[in-house]
């Protein structure tokens, strides 16, 4: 079976982030969305919430799980038998950052492969960041985060 991990904070989920995924479905088996967690770290959104919110977006999804992780990605890939990691690519800004995270990957785990996905246009604006900021001060995030995800 060929898994991959998709691993980030999802905090919280956007649309850039589903359509990554959904397009990633056809290359993979099984594709664990794996949140990453550091005890050095609060979420904007508790963990139990992003969960429980990816979980509803990809409920038609057999393919699709949900986890999360504390420590390295590699590790984290070793321990459920993913040889591949899914990015995704909004700016040549997030090129640069992601090339030097998968080479150290690769180096901490040769048998682990880096997939790139270009996010397409019309979500290239979107970070969860950005969501988070909007929501912080009561904006309308509703167009930013798939419509499965209902925030109190």
């Amino acid at each position: 079976m060929k898994t991959a991990v998709f691993p980030g904070s999802f905090d919280p989920i956007t649309k850039g982030h589903e359509s990554i995924v959904r397009r990633a479905l056809p290359l993979f088996d099984h594709i664990i969305i794996a949140i990453g967690t550091n005890q050095d770290k609060t979420g904007y959104f508790p963990l139990d919430k992003r969960l429980h919110w990816i979980g509803q977006v990809f409920g038609d999804c057999r393919q699709v799980s949900v986890e999360s992780y504390t420590g390295l990605t590699v590790d984290f890939c070793r321990q459920k038998n993913a040889l591949h990691i899914i990015r995704g690519l909004r700016t040549s800004a997030d090129f640069e950052f992601e090339r030097s995270v998968a080479q150290v990957n690769k180096r901490l785990e040769p048998s682990i492969e880096t997939v790139f996905l270009l996010t397409q246009p019309e979500f290239v604006m979107i970070t969860s960041s950005i969501v988070r900021e909007v929501h912080k001060y009561g904006g309308d995030i509703s167009q930013f985060i798939p419509a499965a995800v209902k925030i109190d």
